[in-house]
């Protein structure tokens, strides 16, 4: 799958198929919120891990009108305001309350397209994360040539063309599927900036 073929594909995820690959695209992203908090010394991690949790059971659930505005409030009262922070970690935190936003409201109305804007959020984060650890000094054709051939942005493009391949083999939402595609992103609490937690970290 090239480029192109890529976009075409996110840009023609509809209905579940839509809300399940930006799940998992904030389940991916989820250990660069709980490493933020963690470092500012609050507890909001594990309340978000319970959250994203809570967004994955809404496949269960038939009636979404007045569970996913609560979930929504929750979310806000937890995302980080980007301002209020000088370490870098809170761009990849907030990037992570993007996705799982998009998510929820995907599930709220999932006949508006999202998936495209989310995954330049996703693959963006990866971007300005090499580009702050490891692009000073590079002109511009060595940033580029850093990009192409970081592990990291490899890791992405395949993670994410993994997923879009899996979706549109799968009919329907079944459930074993749903826990298959949630481990699958979770990738063993290794994030898409190849971050992770002890569990007891996360709690």
């Amino acid at each position: 799958m090239n480029a192109n073929q890529f976009l075409k594909a996110v840009e023609q995820l509809q209905g579940w198929r839509q809300t399940a690959f930006l799940l998992a695209l904030a389940e991916r992203a989820f250990p660069n919120y709980a490493l933020f908090s963690e470092a500012i010394g609050t507890k909001a991690g594990g309340k978000m891990r319970q959250l994203l949790d809570t967004g994955w059971e809404l496949f269960e659930e038939k009636s979404t009108e007045n569970t996913i505005p609560r979930l929504l409030a929750r979310l806000e009262n937890l995302s980080p305001e980007v301002d209020a922070y000088d370490a870098y970690g809170v761009y990849p935190a907030f990037d992570f309350c993007v996705l799982l936003e998009e998510a929820l409201l995907s599930r709220l109305n999932p006949s508006k397209h999202r998936a495209t804007e989310a995954s330049r959020v996703a693959t963006g984060t990866v971007m300005n994360f090499i580009i702050f650890s490891e692009g000073d000094d590079l002109d511009d054709s060595e940033l580029v040539r850093l990009l192409d051939s970081h592990p990291l942005m490899k890791e992405d493009k395949m993670f994410q063309r993994d997923l879009i391949l899996g979706l549109k083999r799968q009919r329907v939402p079944k459930e074993h599927y749903l826990r298959e595609l949630q481990d699958l992103a979770a990738n063993d609490g290794v994030s898409n900036l190849g971050i992770t937690l002890a569990d007891d970290e996360m709690e």
